[in-house]
């Protein structure tokens, strides 16, 4: 049995109490691949540094994490993985604040670097969040940007027919 973890939370996380939580006593895991996302302060190519004042990330609560544990057996029906750990926060961040946490832990390297990458890539795009950034404009709703779909569908998967 694969222990898996998954959390939606307010409150910060904490990468090596996670990473020691998956590991702990698991001689057969060989590698841990992490990804631990961040709140920027601007949009690369659309607006300068400062230009992110806060966001605030909201969700609907169970369907979240179905759709989550969904993405999750995904990606255990491609890989061989020993541990999986995924955390993300909602509520109101400010740039510089950890959003999400993805933790795969697996026998080899090969299979923790996929299969977090897969995630990420299904997070981005499937998951139940909505995200609102505030800016000297006001605050404003975010879209799903096409270079997310893209970088789901170089995994087979159609992000309008995903899991």
């Amino acid at each position: 049995m694969t222990p898996i973890t998954i959390r939606i939370q307010t409150e910060p996380f904490d990468l090596g109490a996670e990473t020691q939580a998956l590991r702990a006593g698991r001689l057969e895991i060989g590698a841990i691949a992490s990804f631990v996302g961040l709140c920027r302060d601007h949009h690369p190519g659309i607006s300068g540094p400062g230009h992110v004042q806060a966001m605030e990330l909201e969700h609907y609560p169970g369907m979240t994490e179905r759709a989550i544990a969904e993405m999750v057996r995904a990606a255990q029906s491609r890989w061989p993985l020993l541990g999986i750990t995924v955390i993300h926060r909602v509520g109101r961040l400010l740039p510089g604040d950890d959003i999400v946490l993805v933790l795969v832990a697996s026998s080899h390297r090969v299979a923790a670097f996929a299969a977090c990458e897969f995630l990420m890539d299904y997070l981005k795009t499937q998951a139940p969040f909505w995200k609102k950034e505030t800016t000297p404009q006001g605050g404003q709703w975010v879209d799903a940007r096409e270079s997310d779909d893209a970088a789901l569908r170089r995994w087979g998967v159609d992000s309008g027919n995903a899991v």
